[in-house]
């Protein structure tokens, strides 16, 4: 799955913003670029979660070995995103390193193209299950959790309310059958209530939105998955996918 979701969000990514979707949460405009990130035009804020940067290196140090381009690759499709939208305010929704030492040891040259995205605007890191520590000398701040604009933005979906939520944490995907195939996709879940982001790093995989994780987050009579594209965003009610 990580590998198609990288395949898609390389090609296209000088023109795919006029492939992205616009929706309604809480009441909050919300943009769904094909890329993976949220704009909230209203406030000037973009969204990513699951960075999981540094997930090779992570592996590597278990003895496991991966191509360790993942964290470069994550980070100039993220620069693509901004580059686009210019915002005033970037939020990364926790799991921004795949374990408590990614951003220790993140080697100079990556650090330097995370401060160059940086520059001129507000940065705040949600801590996650994966880097509860938060970052490392690194710009922006961290928080577990920001209330702004109408949203809360938090790393893992709240079972208790979920009014105006941004979360990350279950990386959704979704299934929809096209041409007799079945296709695979990360997606934007959203009820008009909650959304929950796609993974941003090219390393995650996912769960689907039927997994048993997902229970009782949604009012699936109106969750819409919005579905990753080449080069467009596909919205695709949750009565009409594939199971």
């Amino acid at each position: 799955m990580h590998r198609l979701g990288l395949a898609a969000r390389t090609l296209s990514m000088t023109d795919a913003a006029s492939g992205a979707e616009e929706i309604i949460v809480n009441g909050v405009l919300a943009v769904c670029d094909p890329l993976g990130g949220l704009y909230l035009p209203e406030t000037g804020t973009l969204v990513v979660s699951d960075l999981h940067l540094e997930k090779g290196a992570a592996f590597a140090r278990r003895g496991i070995m991966l191509p360790p381009y993942d964290t470069v690759a994550t980070l100039n499709i993220l620069s693509a995103v901004i580059t686009r939208y210019d915002p005033k305010l970037v939020i990364s929704l926790g799991d921004n390193f795949h374990d408590r030492k990614g951003s220790k040891y993140l080697a100079p040259e990556l650090r330097a193209l995370i401060a160059g995205m940086a520059r001129g605007r507000d940065w705040i890191w949600i801590n996650g299950n994966h880097d509860p520590d938060g970052t490392v000398d690194l710009p922006g701040s961290c928080a577990d959790e920001l209330i702004y604009g109408g949203l809360v933005f938090r790393h893992e979906p709240s079972l208790i309310s979920g009014k105006g939520e941004i979360a990350g944490h279950l990386h959704p995907l979704a299934t929809v059958r096209r041409r007799e195939k079945s296709v695979r996709r990360p997606c934007f879940a959203s009820d008009g209530s909650r959304l929950l982001m796609p993974a941003f790093g090219v390393l995650a995989g996912g769960l689907d939105l039927r997994h048993q994780a997902m229970h009782g987050l949604f009012d699936r009579e109106k969750l819409v998955a919005h579905l990753l594209g080449r080069d467009r965003i596909y919205s695709v009610r949750y009565t009409n996918l594939t199971a």
